[in-house]
Parts: C-alpha cells; sequence; structure tokens
C-alpha cells in the first residue's frame, strides 16, 4: 500500500488545499493529511478544530485519514508506515523554501520522498494568510474556502 502525507498547519483549510488533497488522493492508495502544530506559531484555530473542519471538508474522500502531530514530519511519516510526503506550489517563491525542506527530509531518511504538485491555476493565489485577512475585514469567502467552513472562519475572524 502507498500512503503520502500531506502536511501542513491548515490554518483554515483553504479551496487550494482541497485541491490538492483530492488529486493526491487519486494518485495514492490512502493520503494523510498531517495538521501541523507548530509551538513557533499562534493559529487562528485550535490543532483540534483545525483537524474537525479537515475531516468535515474530507468525509466523502474515503483513502484520506486527517490526523494531528508535531515535531519532525519523518518521524510521523514513520509512525504512520508513510513513503511519500505531498507539497502544494503556488508560486515559483513556494519551491525554493519547499525544495530545502524537501532535502532535509531526505537527508534525514532516505527512503521518504517529496512530490511536488502544483495547485490549479485558480487557486495559486489562495493561503490561509490571505483567508484571515480577508474574513477579519469582512471580505466575502465565497470560493476561497469550502462553504461549510465559511460561518465558522466569519465567527472566528471577528
Amino acid at each position: 500500500m502507498k500512503i503520502a502525507v500531506y502536511p501542513g498547519s491548515f490554518d483554515p483549510v483553504t479551496n487550494g488545499h482541497i485541491d490538492i488533497i483530492n488529486r493526491s488522493a487519486k494518485i495514492f492508495d490512502k493520503l494523510i493529511v498531517g495538521v501541523l502544530k507548530n509551538p513557533n506559531k499562534t493559529p487562528m484555530f485550535s490543532i483540534e478544530e483545525r483537524i474537525d473542519m479537515l475531516k468535515r471538508v474530507t468525509k466523502d474522500i474515503s483513502n484520506v485519514e486527517v490526523l494531528g502531530f508535531s515535531g519532525l514530519l519523518v518521524n510521523f511519516m514513520k509512525e504512520n508506515n508513510a513513503s511519500v510526503i505531498i507539497k502544494g506550489l503556488r508560486m515559483i517563491s513556494d519551491f525554493e523554501y519547499e525544495f530545502q525542506m524537501a532535502l532535509m527530509n531526505k537527508k534525514l531518511d532516505d527512503n521518504i520522498e517529496t512530490l511536488f504538485m502544483m495547485t490549479s491555476s485558480q487557486y495559486a493565489y489562495l493561503s490561509s494568510s490571505l483567508i484571515k485577512e480577508v474574513a477579519q475585514f469582512g471580505g466575502c469567502l465565497k470560493g476561497l474556502v469550502p462553504d461549510e467552513l465559511i460561518p465558522i472562519i466569519i465567527k472566528r475572524a471577528k
């Protein structure tokens, strides 16, 4: 069974994230969406809330599992018998940082590969940071995040 992990903070999950999840789930037997608890960031949503939101919007994708983690991604990969990291790239500016991370992960565990997947062009400008900013200033989130999450995000942004 080929297992991949799509890691991220998903604070909040965007339609760009969902795009990568849907496309990755078609390639791998199992896709684990790894929600990172990063001690260096102050998220808008708790890790439990982010996991819950992702479970809601991926419930109809049978081979997707949503799990939280902290620490090194390679350790999380080993714990879940995963061998491929999925990284979504929006713009060329994402590549430099993600390439550096891929090389470090490869150094830490030579059995792990990183697959870079380009986000569909309609979502290339999306980021969780932009979503939070739009929500905080009362902008429209339609088409940017899953519809069922819009009220949750707006309520938290106030």
